[in-house]
């Protein structure tokens, strides 16, 4: 018997137009498996079974006359509540915002983009407060779980959608990613995952951390991210840095004429020039390296030429604790008092910077991007690790015990290609010594998020990406191996 909740969006539609599948079959199963996987992983803010049952009977009555809404008319998705969803709050997992705020009467423009294709919408899910930081809880809803070993932190700042994606509760999400928020939870939790080029998916309202933040696909694999980038991609006037609609669907680029690996030429960095990664992930990404050789792509191994990692860190720090500060400007005592305290933390920092701080780190962020668009002219993709560890314990910024301090300095692989605008993804291609899954990051230069979707395609094409799902409840083998990732000392996660 098949289990719905397994099904990827491009198989649901496929049997939707076949007629031997029915959407409102789907939802309830879908419905059901959030409702039994929340207690331990809490990936959801809320669900809304009445209203998904109802637009799922929609398009079951769509898909019997023939005249789907959309390409993912009836499939399940979920969206982080970052993002504005007509009818629900977006409490954008703070507690100092008011429950009654609103009206929600609008959508975000990849939500909207979603309803007029006619997706179900299953519920929002979990942030940390405005996304700040590499880990998902939150003052207003708790820790989210990682799908394979529930104590242990699912990423984020897009987790709860990692979470829900992973454990078949919807096999669509939609994440926000500002310095690695799709792609850090995608690592952990075993998923797929893109940050698109930055305006590839129109975004409103404007964030304050503004051209760092970016909209992105969370699925199972990279055939379900082409189908919903597809619907997501589309114009939107309320975003007047929006790129230029795609001159062809994203689907196309996966096999069509130029798929699969061969004659790609492929630049191969481990470290990025110096990060200490965790024996047994670097074990498990140069595995997946070697294979993607094998598959006829031109694999050098060698780092991009980007200023000195402590150099960009700091320039990142600058303009994301800016944005941080003036998200919350305009809050009096009693909130700032409600606030997570680590953003409370970065938020005072952030308020210190001057203009001349600010323009000086967005200098650094003119030559990276400068410097890799010339580094692209000579690579076809990047790959590296998406992470150098596996997921810690849950509720902690930092991994115990590693004298760390906030969750840039265990994440230096993603930040960077925020900072240059750059389409990134994280395939799922293995595990630790733990057992937890461990991410590969494709990097393409701007504009290039065909080739990184046909790539990973490929990838999972030749078994090369892809893991098995998780066992919710079973515990993780072992303790997760960590380093110091100053020093590269063997230490203990939780």
């Amino acid at each position: 018997m098949t289990d719905l909740c397994s099904l990827t969006a491009v198989e649901l539609t496929a049997r939707y137009a076949s007629g031997d599948l029915s959407p409102v079959a789907v939802t309830k199963a879908t419905l059901a498996r959030a409702e039994a996987v929340q207690p331990a992983v809490n990936a959801f803010v809320f669900t809304d079974a009445e209203g998904a049952l109802a637009q799922a009977a929609a398009a079951e009555e769509r898909w019997g006359r023939g005249a789907p809404a959309g390409p993912v008319d009836g499939v399940p998705v979920t969206v982080k509540d970052i993002l504005l969803q007509r009818g629900h709050p977006t409490r954008r997992g703070s507690a100092a915002l008011p429950a009654g705020a609103g009206p929600w009467a609008e959508d975000a423009p990849a939500v909207a983009r979603l309803r007029e294709s006619g997706a179900v919408f299953l519920g929002k899910t979990t942030t940390p407060e405005f996304g700040w930081k590499g880990v998902t809880d939150a003052p207003l809803s708790g820790a989210t779980g990682n799908p394979y070993a529930p104590e242990r932190t699912a990423g984020g700042s897009s987790g709860g959608s990692a979470a829900a994606v992973a454990l078949g509760a919807g096999p669509l999400s939609l994440g926000t990613d500002g310095g690695g928020s799709v792609r850090i939870p995608a690592s952990f939790c075993g998923i797929f995952a893109l940050k698109p080029t930055y305006g590839r998916v129109p975004l409103y309202p404007a964030s304050a951390f503004g051209t760092l933040a970016h909209v992105g696909p969370m699925t199972s694999d990279a055939a379900d991210a082409a189908l919903l980038l597809d619907v997501i991609a589309r114009p939107d006037p309320r975003d007047w840095s929006q790129l230029a609609p795609p001159a062809r669907p994203f689907r196309q680029a996966l096999t069509a004429g130029e798929g699969g690996l061969a004659g790609l030429r492929v630049a191969w960095s481990p470290t990025l020039g110096g990060v200490v990664v965790a024996p047994d992930v670097a074990a498990a990404v140069r595995g997946a390296v070697e294979r993607l050789a094998g598959l006829g792509a031109e694999v050098t191994e060698t780092d991009p030429p980007l200023p000195p990692l402590p150099e960009v860190l700091a320039a990142f720090h600058t303009l994301w604790f800016s944005g941080a500060a003036r998200v919350t400007q305009h809050f009096d005592e009693a909130q700032r008092a409600a606030m997570d305290p680590g953003l409370r933390e970065i938020v005072a920092q952030g308020a210190g910077y001057g203009a001349l701080d600010y323009l000086a780190a967005v200098d650094v962020r003119m030559a990276m991007g400068r410097l890799m668009g010339t580094f692209h002219e000579e690579y076809d993709l990047l790959l590296t690790p998406t992470l150098p560890i596996t997921a810690f314990g849950a509720g902690t910024e930092v991994p115990e015990g590693s004298g760390l301090a906030r969750w840039t300095e265990w994440t230096p692989f993603t930040y960077p290609f925020n900072m240059t605008q750059q389409p990134a993804a994280s395939v799922p291609c293995g595990t630790g010594a733990d057992g937890l899954p461990v991410g590969l990051q494709l990097v393409g230069a701007r504009h290039a998020d065909a080739l990184v979707l046909r790539a990973a395609h490929a990838l999972y094409a030749a078994g090369v990406a892809g893991i098995p799902a998780p066992a919710l409840g079973a515990p993780a083998t072992g303790t997760p191996a960590t380093v110091d990732l100053a020093t590269g000392a063997p230490g203990r996660g939780r």
